[in-house]
């Protein structure tokens, strides 16, 4: 064989060995990702996503509603909130109808008031008597049974509904609303324990009771006691139309 052929052949040889070395030597570097630039590219690409989303955000966010300029900085009135929707009781013609009024000539009148809150308490029971007395209750036909507080209230209207010496019971307090669940508890046990009383009893027992946020609501409210007043004796009247009606 030709020798000049053989040279040639191996030169061939460790040129291609060679490359293929070269080859290897380079693949563990792009193993795991790209080369080295490769992966500054990609961490900024990533960081460069993040703040376009960062963007994006800033945009979607709804602005906050302004306030209203008022050109004063004096604080604004609140009314007092309606608790009734006016208008009268429509019935239609053709039914029996059993209604009654406040009307306190020959009835007997028990109230339970609580001396808790006195402040309040006190002008509740001035406006209540003054109803009575334009309802001709006479002043020797009531009773005023004091009790601590408004959750004393649905035993002591018990206890002077038994007697049945009364057409009626109206209970007088108030609770106020402090830091605490004190008030819903004593609130509601005296509201469902007064309307207990008059389940049990069969004698109408009103509701009088004033359930405050604040003390400055009071004074709105007082004439709650007369209405009360006026509540129990209607009770007691349309009652005594239902007992002469099923007697007949």
């Amino acid at each position: 064989m030709n020798r000049d052929i053989d040279d040639s052949s191996e030169d061939v040889l460790s040129e291609w060995r060679a490359a293929e070395a070269g080859e290897e030597a380079e693949e563990p570097a792009s193993e795991n990702g790209d080369s080295e630039a490769g992966v500054w590219g990609s961490a900024a690409s990533q960081q460069e996503e993040v703040a376009d989303e960062e963007e994006v955000a800033e945009e979607a966010d709804v602005p906050e509603p302004e306030l209203p300029d008022t050109g004063s900085s004096e604080a604004i009135a609140v009314e007092l909130s309606q608790e009734h929707a006016a208008g009268e009781l429509e019935i239609p013609d053709g039914y029996a109808v059993l209604e009654g009024g406040a009307d306190g000539s020959r009835r007997a009148v028990g109230l339970v008031v609580a001396r808790f809150n006195g402040g309040v308490t006190s002008p509740l029971l001035a406006r209540a008597l003054d109803e009575l007395e334009a309802a001709g209750v006479r002043r020797e036909a009531i009773t005023v049974m004091v009790v601590p507080g408004a959750f004393e209230l649905p035993l002591a209207a018990t206890a002077l509904a038994k007697t049945r010496r009364f057409a009626c019971i109206v209970a007088l307090g108030c609770v106020i609303r402090g830091d605490t669940p004190h008030f819903d508890y004593v609130a509601g046990e005296s509201a469902s324990g007064l309307q207990l009383a008059a389940l049990e009893t069969g004698v109408p027992v009103s509701f009088g009771v004033l359930t405050l946020d604040r003390i400055e609501q009071a004074d709105a409210r007082i004439e709650k006691g007369a209405e009360a007043v006026r509540t129990a004796l209607e009770m007691a009247d349309v009652f005594a139309h239902l007992r002469a009606a099923a007697s007949r």
